[in-house]
């Protein structure tokens, strides 16, 4: 059975050219070798074997991803990776640790909100991980409003010190990755308290652990908060509790790039812009979004393999019996989560062009396009974490009962991504924080301000409101500026309809309050039209390789055309298409359908991924799912003894009848 692919036929059919594809998922050539060395490198090593992960015990997977964090650093180290490449080599080692917030959250803010002065002295010990840090901003009572934050930093002016305290139970620091168990600092989110004056929340860098005998320091209440959803998953990380019994750090301890106190106690607002703390935001958020991708089109991966493998009914006369992806109903569910893997990808590869375009105006004194930007990286952590988390369900109910077995690695997958959908931002906090800028947006227009970026369409208001719909035959709908349009009416008029009902109420926040759920649909509205028209531009390149764009034109179709079905409502409520051009766009959607599916199987090996990475039976890429699911199940502990561990205790008194007598 060995060296069989079961997906060669599948391969065959393939109309473009998968190594090419390969690079337009990567971004670039260049990181498609560096993606594709170090993902080589962790599936060749035996030290970052994960096939029995599921099974073990919450200690001993604590302890072996520590093992594993270790191995990683020492590797780092003697190969001396790149900055680009470690961060690679982390991605496909595949494992929540508390190095994830290390590099991704504490480093990060030293970077955005630490003075010159302050980097100079942390970020080498960081870099060279003499201290580990984690971000302690949530807490037991608070998490998506920070300004409710409990934990108090209060400036001694006799010291020259912030004494950090926790004055209540739900002022604990709850969840923090990393804390419970590993960090020796943390950058710790407090209120400032000067002269009896709260000035609203801030940053301090607190040393949790002595560097010596890793003990808290005295004052520092500190663990782990406990097991979390499903098997394995999250489990390998130390999500901790932190308390704090009037603690004392220096002065030069506040994270002051922006704001500062003075040896004499004054609050000062540094010449730099405050604005700054947001780039941080921007940053995070934004590879939120390119994550969204990877998890996704590794459950679709998953998922596309299988429904070619499994066959199920339609024998003829004895014959095979139906492949399952060659069922309608299959590729109704599972083609618009592969479209919408692709469509994230390139929403994501856009985002770190938008980050460093903001990055660079902030550094010249130009914020005109943050406050766009940050509803436009909140509104998309929010739609793409939401649908890859429903996603990744789907793809296991795709996989049948089998996708119910830790081996066809969904279930961890989907226990690890989940979180996404509350950190960084609660996805239905976001979208009202969107729907905010989208009424600001729309209360400006009569005052010839024009709408920048992702809200530029808004200023075509007039012509929006009154358009309509040009298509006659299902094939009208493949035209792009007829999917354009059509989103933006959409998203334009249910803003419009939002804000008319909002004029309304005499206490806007009232009203706010009142249309929440109305205002979460046009934010929605919004986000999705800016992953179409992404997609779309991202058409407008040129693109090399044998029907490669093609592939992503059909994709690109789906993706657009799946999202009007879904939300058919919103389009013919709001008048943008009439009830003819919808069922025009099912039947278009279907004729799309057909056309992937030849190409689906290399569609996803585009994504150029190891089966070390997958770590999923049913998504090998030989296809051989059948003998290795028998395989596996052998090797699960339960199977070490034929006869179980409490036989004589248990079962035999049962069928003995002897339960009278039986010491249970």
């Amino acid at each position: 059975m060995e060296g069989i692919d079961y997906h060669d036929g599948e391969r065959s059919k393939a109309e473009f050219d998968v190594e090419e594809m390969k690079i337009v998922w990567a971004g670039s050539r260049e990181v498609l070798e560096v993606s594709d060395r170090m993902g080589r490198l962790v599936a060749s090593d035996e030290a970052f074997r994960k096939d029995n992960r599921t099974m073990l015990s919450r200690k001993d997977l604590f302890k072996n991803t520590l093992r594993k964090a270790a191995h990683a650093w020492k590797r780092i180290i003697e190969l001396r990776l790149s900055e680009q490449e470690a961060s690679w080599l982390r991605f496909y080692i595949d494992e929540p640790a508390f190095t994830d917030l290390h590099w991704g959250m504490f480093v990060p803010a030293i970077k955005g909100q630490g003075t010159d002065e302050q980097q100079q002295k942390w970020l080498p010990l960081a870099y060279k991980m003499q201290i580990i840090g984690c971000y302690a901003q949530t807490e037991l009572g608070h998490g998506s409003n920070v300004q409710g934050l409990e934990t108090t930093a209060t400036f001694d002016s006799q010291s020259d010190e912030f004494v950090i305290h926790s004055p209540t139970l739900t002022s604990s620091k709850w969840w923090p990755g990393g804390l419970g168990k590993v960090s020796t600092h943390a950058v710790v989110y407090a209120r400032l308290i000067t002269d009896g004056q709260d000035h609203g929340v801030h940053g301090f860098i607190v040393q949790l652990r002595s560097l010596e005998d890793h003990l808290p320091l005295p004052g520092i209440t500190i663990g782990d908060i406990g097991m979390k959803f499903g098997n394995g998953g999250y489990n390998s990380m130390d999500n901790g509790v932190l308390r704090f019994d009037h603690v004392r750090i220096p002065r030069d301890q506040m994270l002051m790039r922006v704001f500062q106190v003075t040896r004499e106690g004054k609050c000062v607002q540094s010449n730099v812009p405050r604005q700054l703390v947001y780039g941080t935001m921007v940053f995070v958020r934004q590879t939120i979004v390119s994550d969204a991708s990877s998890a996704l089109s590794r459950a679709v991966c998953i998922a596309t393999r299988y429904s070619a493998v499994r066959r199920q009914f339609g024998s003829q006369n004895g014959g095979p019996e139906t492949q399952v992806i060659d069922y309608k109903t299959q590729q109704s569910r599972l083609f618009p989560l592969l479209a919408s893997a692709y469509a994230f990808r390139f929403v994501g590869q856009w985002l770190k062009w938008l980050y460093t375009d903001v990055t660079q105006r902030l550094q010249a004194n130009d914020f005109s396009t943050l406050p766009e930007a940050h509803a436009c990286t909140a509104g998309l952590k929010s739609l793409t974490t939401s649908a890859t988390a429903d996603g990744i369900e789907e793809c296991r109910k795709l996989c049948g009962g089998h996708g119910y077995l830790c081996s066809s690695g969904l279930p961890e997958l989907f226990a690890v991504y989940v979180p996404a959908c509350t950190y960084e931002g609660d996805n239905i906090v976001l979208l009202l924080q969107v729907a905010r800028f989208l009424m600001k947006t729309v209360s400006q227009l009569g005052s010839g301000k024009q709408p920048v970026g992702t809200t530029a369409y808004m200023g075509r208001v007039a012509d929006l409101m009154q358009c309509c719909c040009a298509v006659q035959k299902a094939e009208d709908w493949l035209n792009p500026s007829v999917i354009l349009e059509a989103f933006e009416a959409r998203s334009a008029r249910m803003s419009v309809a939002c804000a008319q009902n909002l004029s309304k109420f005499a206490n806007s926040e009232e009203g706010f309050a009142e249309l929440s759920a109305d205002l979460v649909e046009a934010a929605v509205a919004h986000c999705q039209l800016i992953v179409v028209s992404k997609f779309i531009e991202k058409l407008e390149e040129a693109i090399p390789g044998k029907g490669v764009k093609r592939q992503l034109e059909i994709l690109c179709n789906i993706y657009a055309l799946y999202l009007l079905h879904n939300y058919v409502g919103d389009f013919l409520s709001t008048g943008c298409i009439t009830p003819k051009q919808a069922s025009l766009a099912n039947e278009q959607l279907r004729s799309l359908y057909a056309q992937a599916r030849p190409n689906a199987i290399a569609l996803v090996d585009a994504f150029n991924y190891t089966d070390h990475y997958l770590s999923s039976i049913l998504g090998c890429y030989d296809g051989n799912v059948y003998p290795k699911l028998y395989d596996a199940a052998w090797k699960d502990p339960v199977n070490e003894s034929v006869v179980p561990d409490g036989y004589q205790q248990y079962i035999r008194p049962m069928l003995k009848q002897q339960l009278r007598n039986a010491r249970l």
